[in-house]
């Protein structure tokens, strides 16, 4: 309501219950009365009223509490968390693991034209911090137990040039995937998917 009310125009104070009461104690028995002493109290300037924070700041605080929960992820620390948290900002606007992966920017290319399917280079359409803070995480993630395998055998596969960084990436996306998993479920990192998904976050 209040924001509703400050939408429209309106100056809102919210009463402190208790020190109302400590104004006008006997005052304080229907709405009816509250109504008028609150009245009076706004007349006179004296409303004691209680901060609230505006609903900007509401939404920075609910993303910082995805911090925790993205520091349960491989290679996850505060300032990455806190980047990738500010980044993707409400994780319901991502359907998928895949869409959310897509808006990271860390996919190829894709030119398709009758049979011929080419992937180029990364698009890069996605927030360029989102970006930096899944590779800073990848290049951590890539020594522990449930990633090393997979990085290691992308990196002998495409060879010394090309390995260490395509396998960076790739290490990026997946964990792009997780943590789409950890935000919509609102669980910590496990080394499979939730129950019903259709494949493993580590695979």
């Amino acid at each position: 309501m209040h924001d509703e009310f400050v939408a429209h125009g309106w100056e809102v104070l919210i009463a402190d219950a208790q020190r109302v009461k400590g104004l006008a104690p006997l005052a304080c028995k229907t709405d009816k009365v509250d109504s008028r002493v609150l009245a009076e109290l706004s007349f006179r300037d004296l409303v004691p009223a209680i901060w609230l924070p505006d609903p900007q700041l509401r939404r920075e605080r609910e993303r910082s509490r995805y911090v925790p929960l993205l520091m349960s992820a491989p290679g996850v620390g505060w300032v990455v968390a806190y980047t990738i948290a500010a980044e993707i900002g409400d994780i319901n606007r991502f359907c998928s693991p895949v869409k959310l992966t897509g808006y990271t920017g860390l996919c190829p290319r894709v030119s398709q034209s009758g049979d011929m399917d080419r992937r180029g280079p990364l698009s890069k359409h996605g927030p360029k911090y989102l970006r930096w803070g899944l590779m800073e995480a990848a290049m951590h993630a890539a020594d522990h137990p449930v990633y090393r395998e997979r990085y290691q055998r992308t990196k002998r596969r495409l060879g010394k040039q090309r390995g260490p960084k395509v396998a960076q990436i790739e290490l990026s996306r997946k964990l792009a995937e997780a943590i789409w998993y950890m935000l919509t479920c609102n669980k910590p990192f496990t080394p499979s998917a939730p129950a019903g998904a259709a494949f493993r976050l580590a695979a």
